[in-house]
């Protein structure tokens, strides 16, 4: 059984209505001050997630139908357009992610850095929720935090015995020598 969009999808969508009259310019601006991603990567990955189907995103509907699904976008996208779009935000958040771990386990960050890191990181994701018009559940939203928190107290305090393993080492190589 495959899934097929049509008008009825388009009207009934009604996310990104807290920016309509933006331009794009606008909304550009705001997302590079506070992440790495463009508005049309954030559109798309949103579009992407909703209009997805057994076998993946439905590209071509998106790219049709983008001026009208989403406010701030002037112009159709072509199918292929839609999927550099959203393998650019995979790539993006990808690296983003890797940065912040190795930053949280090389050390550089303390556990009270990394947890106000994480609330300022989730404000920022709430906020951009909230402008899609999606929201998560509190009791989801709270479970969600206290995971990644755990996680990340975890990885903190691993690095932290990492790099006092090799000191302690590299002490006894050097009282050997």
């Amino acid at each position: 059984m495959v899934q097929q969009f049509g008008q009825d999808d388009v009207n009934k969508y009604r996310k990104f209505r807290k920016v309509d009259g933006a331009t794009y310019r606008k909304v550009n601006q705001f997302l590079r001050k506070r992440t790495y991603i463009t508005a049309r990567e954030w559109a798309i990955a949103r579009l992407c997630t909703d209009f997805r189907t057994r076998n993946g995103a439905e590209m071509t509907f998106i790219g049709l139908h983008l001026p009208e699904l989403v406010p701030f976008m002037q112009e159709t996208y072509s199918p292929q357009a839609v999927n550099q779009a959203r393998n650019s935000f995979k790539k993006k958040v990808t690296k983003s992610g890797a940065t912040f771990f190795y930053g949280a386990m090389c050390g550089f960050f303390t556990s009270e850095e990394l947890d106000d890191l994480l609330f300022e990181a989730s404000e920022v994701a709430r906020f951009l929720l909230e402008v899609e018009r999606s929201s998560l559940d509190i009791d989801e939203e709270i479970d969600i935090e206290d995971r990644i928190s755990d996680i990340m107290r975890s990885v903190g305090e691993s690095a932290a015995a990492l790099i006092r393993t090799r000191a302690e080492d590299e002490e006894k190589k050097e009282g050997e020598s």
